[in-house]
């Protein structure tokens, strides 16, 4: 199988190291042992180059057989397509997958991010207007709380769906707010866990530590 390429910022500033979106493309290839590598583009100074392969100037893209792919979310449903290790074979197995590939995005990220936002710049007071993103936030929690019952995973087996959730679901636990929702939480802790996380969560960290020369 010929390699895959993700491509990530060269550098990015401490507080996001361990969160930056290539990490869901790096886990992904090592749960599947797909054959990649990673290339960096510039964090600062984005030129016409970097907007060619990512409309919007982000971060990460994924190359292969000669065909670009922006967006973490796609990006993962193609290496889906690659992997029975990432997404099942049978057509009732993708769609199931599929569907929380766009839950983990549009419901619970879109949910996730504002909230973020907030916890990062530190405005998260009753006069900031957060209170109405951490009612949003808590009402999607609620539901994926009681969702995942006693599930291991959000289908039958881990998938890339799971990769996306639990990434989400580890921002809003870096500003604990996976307290009140145990089983959201629990989930979280068992991607974490799996050595492909680990391998690809430490191989992050250790390219934007090197950067910093």
């Amino acid at each position: 199988m010929s390699e895959f390429i993700i491509t990530t910022y060269d550098w990015v500033p401490e507080l996001p190291r361990g969160y930056v979106r290539d990490l869901r493309l790096r886990w992904a290839m090592e749960e599947a042992k797909l054959p990649y590598r990673v290339e960096s583009t510039p964090f600062h100074d984005r030129g016409p180059e970097h907007f060619a392969k990512h409309p919007f100037g982000q971060i990460p893209w994924l190359t292969h057989n000669g065909q670009t792919i922006f967006e973490s979310g796609a990006a993962l449903l193609y290496l889906g397509e690659q992997s029975e290790h990432l997404m099942p074979r049978n057509q009732a197995g993708r769609f199931a997958v599929t569907q929380w590939v766009f839950g983990a995005l549009n419901s619970m990220e879109m949910a996730s991010v504002p909230w973020s936002l907030f916890k990062f710049s530190g405005t998260d007071n009753d006069q900031s207007g957060f209170g109405m993103f951490d009612n949003f936030l808590g009402n999607r929690l609620t539901h994926l709380e009681s969702f995942i019952g006693d599930k291991h995973w959000l289908n039958d087996q881990f998938s890339i769906a799971d990769i996306l959730m639990v990434d989400v679901l580890r921002l809003i636990d870096r500003f604990d707010g996976l307290s009140a929702y145990r089983k959201c939480r629990a989930l979280k802790e068992r991607g974490e866990a799996r050595p492909a996380f680990v391998k690809a969560h430490a191989d992050q960290l250790a390219q934007f530590q090197a950067a910093n020369g």
